[in-house]
């Protein structure tokens, strides 16, 4: 008899499944072409190989339920690839979610408003003609579907509404819009540059575990940080301005106060 210990027996193992092309494409829930475009993308492990019929396991499954999921909230197929390609290497992709939710997340939080044509018209004293809704389609504020108008922004609608009322014509109101829109662009384009250039600069290295989320909570704080900014610095802008152009109303004033009248 050998010296050597017997070993007992072993635990049961669960039995593994395994799938062939069209089983995994079927249980996925997809068609064979597109798991086969997703090979080619390399977004799935190779299968085992016998002979030249592929299997897949359980792993192959659960990733393709994964790369669903994903389309679903947005993400692109290279996106994709770069979130398994994280997870593989041990990285966090919970908290790589929550980085890019903190980054694409709506800075914007407009209601819009559905209206008619006729009451469209009417919130802008008769000058919403055909010229004016183009302009406003052109920039984006209102969307036309058969008799409705969506606006994309209570706010925006009250405001625009508020200066035609007190006798600024519609079609100045439009030309000033794209004005602001160009200068809003460009305050985006300052902050974008500051955040890439001093905050995500660091994204081009490997995270270590939790920088990831301090990350996500940095950017959620800028947020209120950034508006607070412009705001203030348009108010300043604003009195500056004002100042200036109240001198120069006074001057006009004065000097046609004292202006000799002209002969009967």
């Amino acid at each position: 008899m050998s010296d050597s210990p017997v070993s007992g027996p072993s635990a049961p193992r669960r039995p593994v499944r395994e799938f062939r092309t069209e089983d995994l494409a079927r249980e996925a829930g997809i068609p064979v072409r597109t798991l086969r475009f997703y090979r080619e993308r390399r977004l799935l492990p190779p299968p085992r190989r016998e002979g030249r019929i592929a299997w897949y396991s359980e792993d192959h499954l659960a990733r393709l339920r994964i790369i669903a999921d994903l389309l679903e909230r947005g993400h692109t197929l290279g996106g994709i690839a770069e979130l398994l390609a994280a997870w593989e290497d041990g990285r966090d992709v919970a908290e790589l979610l929550g980085l890019e939710g903190a980054i694409a997340a709506p800075w914007s939080q407009e209601t819009p408003v559905p209206l008619t044509l006729e009451e469209l018209d009417a919130a802008y004293s008769g000058q919403a003609d055909a010229r004016a809704l183009d302009e406003a389609r052109a920039l984006g504020y209102v969307s036309v579907e058969g008799d409705t108008v969506n606006h994309i922004s209570r706010r925006l609608l009250d405001a625009s509404a508020a200066l035609v009322a007190e006798g600024v014509p519609l079609a100045a109101v439009l030309e000033t819009a794209r004005g602001v829109r160009a200068s809003a662009d460009a305050l985006a384009d300052l902050f974008v540059d500051l955040v890439n250039k001093h905050l995500l600069g660091s994204l081009e290295s490997r995270l270590t575990t939790g920088e990831t989320a301090r990350l996500a909570e940095t950017l959620a704080r800028l947020r209120p940080v950034a508006r607070t900014v412009v705001d203030v610095e348009f108010a300043l802008a604003m009195d500056r301005r004002v100042h200036g152009e109240l001198g120069d109303v006074l001057t006009h004033l004065g000097t046609r106060a004292t202006a000799p009248e002209a002969d009967g």
